[in-house]
């Protein structure tokens, strides 16, 4: 046997072992799914369990997604890197729902559109950097409008502002990303720019996003209740009103609200730098924010 064959050899060994571990993360997804379904009472983070998420936001998913069963098994997901850490794709995989992920990286999509589950499953991925400005025409153009099962929204920058302008559809349930350092009390988020980076941004990589109250005041006003976020404190689930149903409850900002428990600044030369929150905090302080109840875009943190 030559190098050659060798090499492929190997390859074919290590896809099949691949292939192999995926499926037991699948089954043990199973497993958990199953125990949720017949344990849930309406704290989401009692149903946590993790195949594909970050943290916990499989489980999460599935206790609202048996909790209000909506019609259309449709999802939308965007900032999915490759997709094989992502919040959908259980439900993609576990519960058959068709959808559309988007990711600003050429890469991150031909990555997805090469795995074996854009053939498996009904999957669209599209390569887009996402604004405001063109969120509606790139869900119109891909074919999703109206009601839809469920939106993930984790774009490091611009989420407020992106879900603000979204219009081509109505989620049953919206995952949005917040970001815990700035704290329970007050509405704010980054200003709104179009090219917004969050590596760009600043050199800290803790500069970005939103505050869960100025998500939740923006929920309000399209018409969601927050019922909780996950354990690890960086996403947000909101659930349409109309599908507000038992055992789920309404939560206040106060009562959601959960510091983020992982340590992601960095330091000037890219180096985890771990931070403490006082020292994060003392970081943002001097960084333009805006206030969404004042509507005060030189607000100080």
């Amino acid at each position: 046997m030559n190098f050659l064959q060798k090499l492929r050899q190997r390859l074919s060994l290590q896809t099949d072992i691949s292939s192999r571990l995926h499926r037991i993360q699948e089954s043990l997804g199973r497993v958990e799914a199953r125990q949720t379904r017949s344990t849930f009472e309406g704290d989401i983070t009692d149903a946590e369990f993790r195949v594909f998420s970050q943290w916990g936001e499989d489980g999460i998913i599935q206790a609202l997604v048996d909790a209000i069963k909506p019609a259309r098994r449709i999802f939308v997901e965007f900032g999915v890197q490759d997709y094989r850490e992502s919040n959908t794709r259980f439900l993609l995989i576990h519960n058959n729902w068709s959808g559309l992920v988007i990711d600003g990286g050429q890469s991150n999509i031909e990555f997805i559109r090469h795995d074996p589950i854009y053939w498996q499953y009904n999957l669209k991925a599209e390569c887009q950097f996402i604004t405001r400005e063109n969120i509606n025409e790139i869900l119109l153009r891909s074919g999703i409008s109206g009601e839809i099962g469920l939106l993930s929204i984790d774009i490091d920058g611009n989420d407020y502002w992106v879900w603000q302008a979204i219009t081509a559809i109505r989620p049953a349930i919206v995952v949005t990303e917040y970001n815990a350092r700035f704290g329970a009390d007050r509405a704010l988020s980054t200003p709104y720019a179009p090219d917004f980076v969050r590596s760009n941004a600043h050199y800290s990589g803790i500069y970005y996003g939103a505050s869960l109250k100025a998500m939740n005041l923006l929920a309000e006003q399209k018409g969601y209740s927050l019922v909780g976020c996950n354990s690890a404190g960086n996403n947000a689930f909101f659930v349409r009103k109309d599908f507000m149903v038992q055992p789920l409850r309404e939560k206040t900002v106060a009562d959601a609200f959960v510091p983020s428990t992982f340590r992601e600044a960095r330091s000037r030369d890219g180096n985890l730098s771990f931070l403490t929150a006082d020292e994060e905090k003392e970081l943002l302080a001097s960084m333009d924010l805006v206030d969404i109840s004042e509507k005060t875009t030189s607000a100080r943190f």
